[in-house]
């Protein structure tokens, strides 16, 4: 291989997990199927939202990979949700514009999403990150924390201690999105396609970034660091891997 051809990063890969895939057009359950079970995942489907809750109800799966755009979703209700201990970690696929309603729901269970049209690659590494736990800390409450910062997805309400932050929902998607990725560095163009849904240039992130610092950062010890020439990333000083 020539000293100047780049490799591409290997596709994050499971162990035998069980995934139920739960999407209503045939086309994106097949690419999801296939992909999985090619990344080493056993994989179910379900076409509904109502199918993909029995399902739960009567099977144990280690990851849901849930459209939150079928047709049946809004009817659901919360209602007829499984009680918070049956329900696995959840990846959501949803539309850009539906993330303000899908927002609140997201602290109810590990749970994260990727916005349509999705990329595999992104898909792969957020069901790994659910599966492996590796975000961070969640309060009886249910609030997401890192030291004295916490943010409560019900209420779509951040803090620093006693100190309510006011965010705007790009500061506040920004700020989950790190702290979901703890002493993880977040390149610009996943930021970006994470807190819109596409690739904004860098001046619009370094922007926001430096809005949401002033506000979380306020407070000793810093939280929110840069790694030059390659992102930003939440933790202690020492970290951002």
């Amino acid at each position: 291989m020539d000293e100047g051809t780049s490799q591409k990063p290997a596709l994050a890969r499971g162990s035998g997990q069980h995934v139920l895939i739960a999407a209503g057009e045939p086309d994106t359950t097949e690419l999801l199927s296939t992909t999985l079970t090619l990344a080493g995942y056993r994989t179910s489907v379900a076409d509904s939202g109502a199918t993909a809750l029995a399902r739960v109800l009567e099977s144990r799966f280690d990851l849901v990979v849930f459209d939150a755009t079928l047709p049946d979703v809004p009817g659901l209700g919360r209602e007829h949700r499984p009680p918070a201990e049956h329900v696995p970690p959840v990846l959501f696929l949803t539309a850009y514009d539906t993330l303000d309603n899908l927002l609140p729901e997201l602290g109810l269970g590990e749970r994260d999403y990727v916005t349509k049209p999705f990329r595999v690659a992104e898909v792969l590494a957020r069901a790994r990150v659910l599966l492996r736990g590796t975000g961070p800390a969640r309060a009886r409450d249910g609030a997401l924390r890192h030291q004295d910062l916490s943010l409560d997805d019900t209420l779509c309400q951040a803090r620093r201690g006693t100190r309510a932050l006011d965010l705007t929902p790009a500061e506040y998607r920004l700020l989950r999105y790190l702290l979901v990725n703890e002493h993880r560095v977040l390149t610009k163009e996943q930021i970006g396609r994470y807190v819109w849904g596409d690739f904004r240039g860098d001046n619009a992130i370094e922007q926001l970034v430096s809005r949401l610092r002033r506000k979380v950062d306020r407070d000793a010890p810093v939280l929110i660091h840069t790694r030059r020439g390659f992102g930003y990333w939440l933790g202690g000083e020492e970290g951002g891997a």
